[in-house]
């Protein structure tokens, strides 16, 4: 599948950001502006190293040696995506390979970022201008307020990055980020979606697990393992968030589904995101670091989290899972609008397959992703690569013919990873950003290299 997916990237959209498999040509999302900066390349390099797909990691390599330059570009950028794809692709690489090249181009590419970080409150703006620096949020964003799972998710990279180039400026940006919203008050016991960075004041109190919120839990926890123990300051936040998250968001439905809901306001809209299923894993691995009458709960709560996640596949006739899916006296864990109705190659579900084989050893977890392996063949593979559908709840659903680089990156690295050796990046030394690059865990890991 992965090479699949490679090889018609490089036959019909080499050096561009995606591929449509479809029209077999370029495409580039909104997130990437105008700019092509090979997004495809960047983002699936250490799965083909990983994978030993020597000759495409190669060419892969040679062409962002060549060519990966932002200095040529005008476009506007998203700070949090460049971030987590190519900021977190080329660490990875670099920290898998201890080639030069990657760390010096992520140097370059996080330089085109600072400026975004240039507000009243230092809360980085959503939206980076390449060529001026003027840095902007989006307008629907709840008064053009910056996102908590945006600015939330920096801390693994631009931490790595300090340490191993010896440039202190991106740690302190992102302390400074911590520390802000550790003094802040929590609605709830939970930090809301939107900051306004010029106030420093919160937008709409909308808490979620999935979109808007997601990977600024995620950051947390990590942010922990990656320091070996250093960073107390992220233990703490993450243990009383997981309890708030249990109190307030965590439901079961009629028929026994666990599931985790959004809260908007005071009022709970019992919707579950595909992005929220990274949570089972999440919560399975952070069980290990909750206080030890606490540990089985949280285990426990992130077995029960993927298994609704797993049945949200289950329930359509493609077996692969719906954008968001909802619960009610009537429907569970079906997506009851059109528009939630999609299947965009996301990987959160395998995520936490992988995580929970890893974890519990359960080989049911190993069925579900070879489900889901062949759900994707059968349904997404074109001629051209492959495709996302409309409808996953019909089996000859339309195809909305873009082929995501996250495809590349996360949903075949972690079904790869699921049923291969635990040696093959082990938890204890690696922890995986969250477009599943792994970066490695100070003190454990000698590929940490920091510049001492």
């Amino acid at each position: 599948m992965m090479k699949h997916a490679w090889d018609n990237y490089v036959q019909y959209a080499w050096g561009q950001n995606e591929l449509r498999p479809l029209s077999k040509r370029g495409h580039s999302a909104g997130i990437f502006g105008k700019t092509a900066m090979g997004a495809t390349i960047v983002d699936g390099l250490n799965t083909l190293y990983i994978m030993e797909l020597n000759d495409d990691y190669q060419k892969g390599r040679d062409w962002i040696a060549a060519n990966l330059n932002l200095d040529l570009g005008n476009a506007e950028i998203s700070v949090f995506e460049t971030n987590i794809r190519f900021i977190g692709g080329l660490l990875s690489s670099y920290a898998m390979t201890g080639d030069v090249m990657y760390k010096e181009k992520a140097d370059h590419v996080a330089q085109k970022l600072l400026p975004a970080f240039n507000t009243p409150t230092g809360i980085p703006n959503a939206i980076v201008n390449l060529k001026s620096g003027a840095s902007k949020n989006y307008a629907w964003a709840s008064s053009s307020s910056s996102i908590l799972a945006e600015f939330g998710t920096l801390h693994l990279e631009f931490t790595y990055l300090s340490d191993i180039t010896g440039n202190p400026v991106y740690k302190e940006k992102v302390n400074h980020i911590r520390d802000f919203l550790a003094k802040m008050d929590k609605p709830q016991g939970l930090f809301p979606n939107y900051l306004n960075p010029k106030t420093g004041r919160w937008g709409q109190h909308h808490m979620s697990m999935g979109a808007l919120g997601d990977s600024f839990y995620e950051y947390l926890l990590k942010s922990w393992i990656q320091s070996n123990g250093d960073d107390v300051q992220a233990l703490q936040m993450f243990q009383e968030l997981a309890e708030a998250i249990n109190e307030k968001l965590v439901f079961t439905s009629k028929g026994g589904l666990k599931y985790l809901a959004d809260l908007k306001y005071d009022r709970i809209e019992h919707k579950m995101d595909h992005l929220a299923c990274f949570a089972g894993g999440f919560f399975a691995i952070g069980s290990e670091f909750m206080p030890p009458n606490r540990q089985d709960y949280y285990l426990q709560l992130g077995k029960d989290l993927t298994h609704t996640c797993h049945e949200s596949y289950d329930r359509t006739a493609t077996k692969l899972g719906p954008e968001s899916f909802r619960f009610s006296d009537a429907s569970e864990a079906k997506a009851l609008k059109q528009n939630e109705k999609y299947y965009i190659q996301r990987p959160e579900v395998i995520e936490s397959y992988f995580v929970l084989w890893r974890v519990t050893k359960d080989p049911k977890y190993r069925q579900w992703g070879w489900e889901a392996a062949q759900a994707i063949d059968k349904h997404c593979r074109v001629d051209g690569g492959f495709s996302g559908l409309k409808n996953v709840y019909m089996l000859d659903s339309a195809k909305d013919d873009v082929q995501q680089s996250f495809f590349l990156a996360e949903t075949l690295k972690y079904l790869y990873l699921l049923f291969s050796d635990d040696d093959l990046i082990p938890l204890d030394k690696w922890v995986f950003n969250t477009e599943a690059h792994p970066l490695p865990i100070k003190g454990k890991n000698p590929a940490y290299k920091a510049v001492s």
